[in-house]
Order: structure tokens, then sequence, then C-alpha cells
């Protein structure tokens, strides 16, 4: 009779699992080893992808078609922009909206009496700055066409909390180049342009009325119909500055995103390395316990070979007990890990994404790692004497 006739795979099975529950503490733990390793595989696969997703849902509400022309940095000096140069791109037919800014010199202070706050800035900018940029006030008003020669400034978030502004109760104002200046807004965050959220903004006609500044824009922004993006960014430079195009920057705000998504990649690669590592001592921990377990059922695998089982039933029934027992680690590696990436995103008030090739992947790697950590006791096992076994021998 054929050794498949003596033992069928549901008996191997059933073997298998007696096995296992005979010993659950032990299965238990063991599992944990592995569970821990696919945990973090799995949660770091999310929280990345989770990230990625949130930042690739930023990226469609703020939008990759925005794009910032300003004087090129390289030389001795900068040369400004035309004082022209924003009417002329608004002339490009793909041209949604722009917006010249001018970057002043002008001290900031809480008021008068104060040391100047180091890190904040002054810009002066057209009405169409906050449509152009998609910035939003949490507090009071941006500028519009009637303040843009007024005394009244918005301030960025950042610039806000350094300033000890949070609210517009009781009218505060602050010193600008020795002036009262009115605060009527403060910025919500500007993710594309975080560098604005340390500036004040002011009406480019009260920068140049009052202060003097020169009324060259040293940037534009410049929101380009989607689809011609393409053709358009190209037509930037020459239309800012005609006589001398290779002066002009044109740059796209959105690339630090995408660059901070490559970033989050080669992270996330260097994390899986780490659970990687978590994996095979996971997997390390098994071979002991399977090990272990040969040298506690000597007599149970002395009995069955002497009643006839072979000694590739022996193999087959230990790497499968280690298979069982890394795929229920994994299974709780699976659940962990989403646990951990469930409740991570949403307190950074994300999308939840559960790549399903990750958790796929998670319970596969656990189980090829658990039957090649069984192989070894499982050789083991089937090499015992069924005499010395039964006896309680070493063999």
């Amino acid at each position: 009779m054929s050794d498949r006739s003596k033992l069928r795979g549901r008996d191997v099975v059933s073997t298998s699992v007696v096995g296992l529950r005979s010993r659950r503490g032990r299965t238990l733990l063991t599992a944990l080893g592995i569970a821990i390793g696919i945990a973090s595989m799995v949660a770091v696969v999310g929280i990345s992808s989770s990230s990625k997703a949130a930042l690739l849902a930023q990226l469609d509400t703020l939008g990759t078609n925005l794009l910032q022309v300003e004087a090129a940095s390289g030389g001795l000096s900068i040369e400004p922009l035309p004082i022209d140069a924003e009417p002329m791109i608004r002339r490009i037919d793909t041209v949604e909206a722009a917006s010249a800014v001018i970057d002043t010199e002008i001290e900031v202070r809480r008021n008068a009496h104060d040391d100047t706050v180091v890190g904040i800035g002054t810009l002066g900018a057209t009405p169409e700055f906050f449509e152009t940029l998609k910035a939003t006030v949490v507090v009071g008003r941006p500028l519009d066409d009637g303040l843009q020669s007024l005394p009244v400034a918005v301030l960025g978030d950042v610039a806000a909390i350094r300033l000890g502004i949070s609210d517009l109760a009781g009218g505060p104002t602050i010193s600008l180049g020795g002036q009262d200046f009115v605060v009527v807004g403060i910025l919500d965050e500007l993710p594309l342009n975080p560098d604005l959220s340390r500036k004040v903004i002011i009406g480019d006609e009260a920068a140049v009325a009052l202060f003097g500044i020169a009324p060259n824009p040293t940037s534009i922004y410049v929101r380009i119909t989607p689809e011609e993006m393409t053709d358009t960014r190209p037509l930037l430079a020459p239309t800012a500055n005609p006589a001398r195009p290779a002066k002009v920057e044109v740059s796209r705000p959105s690339d630090l995103l995408e660059a901070r998504a490559e970033v989050d990649q080669n992270l996330q690669n260097l994390l899986l390395a780490l659970g990687g590592v978590a994996l095979l001592v996971g997997g390390v921990g098994i071979a002991n316990v399977m090990v272990i377990s040969v040298l506690e059922r000597r007599g149970e695998i002395g009995l069955r070979r002497a009643l006839g089982a072979t000694r590739g039933h022996i193999r087959s029934q230990f790497v499968l007990e280690a298979a069982l027992l890394s795929g229920l680690g994994g299974v709780l590696g699976i659940l962990l890990g989403s646990a951990i990436t469930i409740i991570y995103a949403r307190r950074q008030s994300w999308v939840v994404d559960l790549p399903p090739e990750a958790l796929l992947s998670g319970i596969g790697a656990a189980v090829v790692i658990g039957m090649l950590a069984g192989f070894y006791p499982a050789a083991k096992a089937a090499r015992l004497d069924p005499a010395l076994a039964v006896s309680g021998g070493t063999g």
C-alpha cells in the first residue's frame, strides 16, 4: 500500500494542528515573534502608503499647475524682473491667474519698542495673490483692491505665532519699518510655499508708496491651465523679460512635495529592511521551538514510526506545523499592523491606504519563512530511530 493511502493530506493537517494545540502557550508566544515582524512590515507599508495618498490628495487640491517666475540667482547680482512682467504674463491665453510679489527688507516688530523679530519678512503683493496661490485666511480677511494702499497686513501662520497674535480681537497692530500696520487677517498653512508662512503680506501699492520700495516684482506666481502646462512653461521666461530671458528662472513649487514623496520611499525601504530583520528573528524562534518540540516528542515520533509512519510523514508533519505556526503569526501580524496603520493615519487626518499586495505578501512571507525554519527540525525528527525514540534514547 502506498504512503499516500496510509496518511492522507487532511490527516497530516489534523495531526499538525493537534501538535500545536497541545502546546498553546508556546504556540502563541512563538507566533508572536513572526507577528511582530509582519506587523512592522505591514505598518511601514501602510503608513507610507497612507502618507503618500494624503500627499497626492493634497497635490490634487492645491494643484500641480502653480509656477513661480523669479529673477535668476546666478552671477554677482540679481537683475530684477521688469515692472510690466506680470501684465505681460497675464496676456498668455493659458494663464488662469498671476500675482506679483515684492520681497522687501522692511523690519517687522511687534511694536515700535520691541526688538526686530528674526525670521519674519515682508512681502508686497497684488490683490490676486490669494486667488493665485489658493491661500485662505483662518481669521479675518484677505487683502483686496480697496486695501492695497492702506497700512494693513495679513500674517502668515508662522509669523502670527512669532508675533504672538492668534486672533483679531482688539484690532492688533504691528510695526513695519517704524510704521503701525493693522492686522486684518491670518493665513492658513501654505504647503506648496512654506516660506510664505514666515511673511507679513501687505499691498504692493502700500510697499511702494509708504516705504519707497522699487515696484519691480521679485517673484510672480502663475496658475496655468493643467493641460497646457508643458507647452506654456517655456513661454514664461521670454514673456517676463523679453530682452534677457536667461535672467529668469521658472520653478514648480509642487516639485518639492514630489521630492518629499521620493524621500519617503527611500525611508520606507530602510524600515522594510528592519522589518525583515524582525521577521528573520521570528523565523529563528520558530526553528528553535520546533527543535525543542522534536526533543520533547521523541516518544510520540517513535510510536508513530513503529506503527508504520515513514520519514516522509514525520517530515511533512513538522514542516506543516512550522508553516501553520508562522501562518498564525502572519495573521496576527497583519491584524496588528493594520490596526497601527489605521490609528496612526486617522490621528494624522490621512486617508487610510492599506495595499492588498502588502497584506498578501505578509502572509506569504510568514508561511515561507516558517516552512524554511521547519526543515531542519523536521529532518531531525525524521531521522530519529524508532526503537530509541520509544525508549527515550537520544538516537
